[in-house]
């Protein structure tokens, strides 16, 4: 079996794709990866073997160059930080290829945690891109805003499922009726963060009802107050 590496490779920007990303990706022989990702490193592609992959048939393309792998090195490159919201895929891959190396990248929680100017010590960070239940993560939320913390979440969107899906304005119409405040809590909604699409949306949470995001959105909701060294003494 020939190397394999899983790793980040930004929000969307080239500009945030690291060298040691790159170095990566260009002595590779095999990538594999969904449309947008492999869009955001098209540059560094030339004379690979590409695979484009879908959620319907990434376990097939997995399976095939894994039997042909050999002494090829392969790269599964991930939008954002591999490392945040994409442990299934990166735990199927562990299963088939076995030794699988992992490249950290940019992740849109940290862009937006700085554009949103909120800490992400100080901050909870949520993603609901799960395939399973996120009913354990409806609870974190709300403890979280209990907790009088700054929350960071991805949502989910799941258009042809309405039970799963759980975007911007869903997050707000479930707070209100969990007897939130949502009036009173400001957030920001970032959309297509670091491309020439990036747009943002800053109110309050009951703003985002029936309002309609971007599939590439990350949710600020911040109750984090400055706390400078000065006001510690």
């Amino acid at each position: 079996m020939g190397e394999v590496y899983a790793v980040g490779v930004g929000p969307g920007s080239p500009r945030y794709l690291t060298d040691a990303v790159k170095e990566v990706i260009l002595y590779s022989d095999v990538v594999i990866g969904y449309k947008y990702t492999l869009n955001i490193i098209e540059r560094l592609l030339s004379g690979k073997e590409v695979h484009e992959v879908t959620m319907q048939n990434q376990e097939d393309v997995y399976q095939q160059v894994a039997k042909t792998l050999v002494d090829k090195t392969c790269v599964i490159p991930f939008t954002g930080d591999v490392n945040f919201s994409e442990s299934e895929v990166v735990d199927r891959l562990i299963e088939i290829f076995g030794d699988v190396q992992i490249i950290p990248g940019i992740s849109s929680v940290q862009i937006a945690a700085s554009k949103a100017k909120i800490p992400l010590d100080k901050s909870k960070v949520i993603t609901m891109h799960v395939t399973g239940s996120i009913e354990e993560k409806k609870l974190e939320l709300k403890k979280a805003l209990l907790d009088e913390m700054s929350v960071i979440i991805l949502p989910r969107p799941w258009p042809n499922d309405s039970t799963k899906h759980f975007m911007p304005s869903e997050i707000a119409t479930y707070l209100r009726k969990e007897g939130f405040e949502t009036e009173k809590i400001k957030a920001h909604v970032f959309e297509f963060l670091t491309t020439k699409n990036e747009k943002s949306f800053v109110g309050t949470i009951k703003d985002l009802e029936n309002k309609q995001f971007s599939d590439l959105s990350v949710v600020v909701f911040a109750q984090t107050e400055l706390e400078s060294y000065t006001s510690l003494k």
